[in-house]
């Protein structure tokens, strides 16, 4: 563990992202972010780590989530290709990367999210701002 510019004790970029992984908080390990598939709670119930930092915070997350969906994409592709050579069932690959490209994208979404907010909290190291108790509009309901 390193420490913050506040002297509390910070994770390694390899915990941090194996936490992601987990889809677990990768600030304190806590499980428990997603409300759903879809839906990330406002905090990190561990910690009380804000995970929208800011407004669209989650571009970058889209961007990982694209990128990881292509290369799963391509991966699976010339695989299937290289697998079946010379006689590579080619209608099958055209629907399969149709469905490939639909489905990938979905089952992505929340590492996508961790994974941005481990990759943030490498660069971006938290500060006392970034935890509930800073946050009164996180109470909101309509959150």
């Amino acid at each position: 563990m390193r420490r913050t510019p506040e002297g509390e004790a910070r994770p390694h970029a390899l915990l941090m992202l194996a936490r992601a992984l987990l889809l677990r908080c990768p600030n304190c390990g806590s499980g428990g972010l997603f409300a759903s598939w879809f839906k990330l709670r406002p905090a990190c119930a561990g910690c009380g780590l804000v995970l929208e930092r800011e407004e669209g915070y989650f571009l970058g997350a889209m961007m990982f989530n694209l990128v990881a969906a292509e290369t799963l994409f391509v991966l699976v592709l010339v695989g299937v290709i290289l697998w079946t050579w010379p006689e590579p069932p080619w209608d099958a690959l055209w629907i399969g990367g149709m469905a490939g490209m639909v489905l990938f994208p979905l089952a992505l979404y929340p590492v996508s999210k961790t994974l941005w907010l481990a990759f943030d909290l490498m660069f971006r190291p938290t500060q006392r701002r970034d935890f509930q108790e800073h946050h009164s509009d996180l109470s909101r309901p309509d959150r």
